[in-house]
């Protein structure tokens, strides 16, 4: 019965494991791919991206750590209170003032990577890096949506 139940942990264990490993994978892929691509679409010379990336690099693990931060709160509410009709005026108004002060934060971060990048790129690549972005994370989505429909 030991080996059993040593047997099953290992198995659930190697699982959970290769699924992290897996989706760790996906988000180097992923984060491959966007540099690539705003790499060619700013046209930066090697002296530029020499510069630029380290900030950039970054200035991206911020906003997403902040994000992160926003969406486990709201997770981690919504977990001890069951469903949102469940939460209390009290928790919704914690989860909404959490909600505009990250919403402030990573505005400010913006502001202080754009500053730091002023030096490096011009303000026109800084215009084609915000809408390579948003055309890249489009285009994410696209493709995800194609697969879906495939499966």
């Amino acid at each position: 019965m030991k080996t059993i139940i040593t047997c099953l942990f290992l198995c659930l264990t190697l699982g959970f494991s290769s699924f992290a490993q897996e989706k760790n994978e996906s988000r180097e892929k992923i984060k491959a791919l966007k540099i690539a691509y705003l790499t060619e679409q700013l046209a930066l010379t090697s002296n530029e991206a020499e510069k630029f990336w380290p900030i950039y690099n970054a200035f991206d693990k911020g906003q997403h750590d902040l994000r992160d931060k926003q969406r486990l709160e709201m997770r981690k509410s919504l977990r001890n209170q069951g469903v949102i009709n469940e939460i209390n005026e009290k928790e919704a108004e914690r989860l909404i003032n959490l909600k505009l002060a990250i919403d402030e934060q990573l505005q400010e971060s913006e502001k202080e990577f754009i500053q730091k990048i002023t030096g490096i790129i011009s303000y026109k690549k800084i215009i084609k890096l915000q809408i390579a972005e948003m055309e890249f994370g489009r285009k994410l989505l696209k493709k995800y949506h194609q697969r879906d429909k495939k499966e």
